[in-house]
């Protein structure tokens, strides 16, 4: 018997390992067909996911030749794929109408509002609105009764990040609508308010009106006017009330889109307001979370039990650990009443995955990968596919643009994060000289509407820089040259986005450049405070 999986990059291993664990023959499809997991596969077939006809076609062909057992994705943006084919060749899944729900944000939103289920106000747009577009005061004032609300504006029907970014003034508006309707396969977007609060991602398995929790993690968010999640920390520290609340949450917009059978995602808030659902997918969540941090941190194969679930057996592994959760109503609708019994999977360890970046440039080399992978308690040290010599790099303005991952597993959550900080800090990716983006990075350009993005590797204010001065001669140690502000001043503990403070930047520069041209210490500041170690190293190797 085979299992039908949709897609085959990093995100979908999991479950094509999961279900050849099974006994079952992993058939698995993609548009790509140099993607990394396709060697893991029993059978690979190019086929794009938007494809619903095709897929059905092929589904019936393993269907009437070999059996399938189950359709399958995780990571992706078709479950809505899945469900339509499952409910042709009827087999276990959610139906076709409540994955669509889950798959279209106007439609989510929608069915949110009139189940009362907490979610920010909004409406659609698309890509004719873009031929007579209303001006931003007249937009807010007409949906949203405030002209100095904060919006978010992203397309209805993508994953990632991708064209989702925040709206602060009139000047960002329609870039970000152009923005978001080119990254959405229908030409469409959504507006809404902004939810201000932490943010946080639940997984879980739903069947036989039980939701289980299978991954509960808090998101770490940065670099407005884009979200750009830099990682998160599974599980998740936090009061009981507001857990039990997000997790009530989460349940209420699960039943008002009519999720049953198989699994879902939240991306939720706690805000000033109480818990808010930001969207719910109907398939396991990306991001190193379903497939690494959660498994790490509880022991339990998620993938394999949602497989379980996708094939009409009972995910046996998952009840056996189980525990109930208090229903909590939410603070905007107190209510609400608990619409299925509510359980968790508690963790015993902490697993924290956190990205590293790069400013924009071309690599010309990646160092430490290897001493980052030897730190006790790591578990993956994940590189891009262009992150490596002659690679175009630039600032991620979406989660799928960042240079790549490290996770780790501990037995607390301090332990948890400093060890992945520990292992990111210690990758640098060093850029060719002389680039024009690189340069203009450095010099702090940016356009009208990304005031102040890309910023700046360190939070240093403009008045300690203009008073840097002197010379750093030829080949002399840079830093001997350093302030003690940086060394155990008020800056000692300021980090840049790969989490090196000053100090630790300046010994590494000057461990990795020990021979030099003289130069201005307020020129290499410059470069340093704006780019971190990239920066000071790319500086040295124009001189």
């Amino acid at each position: 018997m085979n299992i039908l999986i949709l897609g085959a990059g990093l995100m979908q291993k999991p479950a094509i390992l999961a279900a050849k664990e099974l006994g079952y023959k992993a058939c698995v499809i993609d548009a790509d067909d140099t993607a990394v997991a396709i060697p893991f596969a029993d059978v690979f077939k190019k086929i794009d996911l938007k494809d619903r006809e095709g897929i059905l076609a092929y589904a019936k062909e393993i269907q009437n030749k070999e059996g399938l057992a189950a359709v399958f994705t995780a990571g992706t943006d078709f479950s809505a794929s899945v469900s339509y084919v499952t409910q042709e060749l009827k087999l276990p899944a959610h139906s076709f109408e409540a994955a669509c729900n889950a798959s279209s944000k106007t439609r989510m939103r929608s069915c949110f509002e009139k189940a009362g289920v907490p979610s920010p106000k909004y409406t659609g747009v698309n890509r004719h609105f873009l031929e007579n577009p209303l001006s931003y005061e007249e937009f807010t004032s007409r949906y949203f009764s405030d002209t100095d609300t904060v919006l978010v504006v992203k397309p209805i029907d993508n994953m990632g990040g991708r064209g989702c970014r925040m709206v602060r003034n009139a000047l960002e508006f329609i870039p970000a609508i152009k923005d978001a309707v080119s990254n959405s396969k229908s030409g469409n977007a959504v507006v809404e308010e902004y939810m201000d609060g932490e943010e946080y991602s639940i997984d879980a398995l739903v069947f036989d009106g039980q939701l289980i929790v299978t991954g509960f993690a808090l998101r770490h968010i940065k670099y407005p006017p884009y979200f750009i999640e830099i990682g998160h920390t599974m599980s998740a520290e936090l009061d009981k009330d507001i857990h039990d609340e997000l997790i009530s949450t989460f349940a209420l917009g699960i039943k008002a889109l009519g999720l049953t059978h198989g699994v879902a995602k939240a991306d939720i808030k706690y805000t000033k307001k109480g818990a808010m659902i930001g969207e719910i997918a109907g398939r396991l969540s990306g991001g190193y979370m379903s497939g690494w941090t959660f498994p790490y941190a509880s022991g339990l194969n998620l993938t394999k039990n949602a497989l379980l679930l996708a094939l009409g057996k009972q995910p046996e592994d998952a009840l056996k650990l189980k525990i109930p959760v208090d229903f909590k109503a939410p603070k905007l609708n107190p209510s609400a009443q608990k619409p299925m019994e509510l359980f968790e999977i508690p963790c015993s360890n902490f697993s924290a995955e956190r990205a590293w970046i790069s400013i924009p440039g071309t690599v010309k080399d990646v160092l430490n990968l290897d001493k980052a992978r030897n730190i006790p308690c790591i578990k993956d040290v994940m590189e891009r596919a262009t992150v490596k010599k002659g690679g175009k790099v630039d600032f991620p303005r979406n989660n799928v643009s960042k240079c790549g991952n490290v996770i780790t597993r501990n037995s607390t959550y301090q332990e948890a994060v400093d060890t992945a900080e520990k292992a990111v800090s210690t990758i640098i990716i060093e850029l060719e000289k002389n680039n024009p983006e690189t340069d203009r990075f450095l010099k702090g350009e940016s356009a009208d509407y990304e005031k102040a993005f890309p910023p700046s590797a360190y939070e240093i204010d403009s008045e300690t820089v203009l008073n840097i001065d002197g010379i750093c001669p030829e080949n002399e140690k840079i830093s001997l040259y350093l302030s003690e502000d940086f060394k155990n001043g008020r800056y000692s503990k300021v980090k840049d986005w790969n989490y090196n403070t000053v100090l630790e930047t300046v010994e590494k520069v000057s461990l990795l450049r020990p021979c030099h041209p003289s130069f201005k210490l307020a020129d290499f500041y410059k470069c340093l405070f704006r780019g971190g170690i990239q920066g000071a190293l790319y500086f040295l190797d124009c001189l």
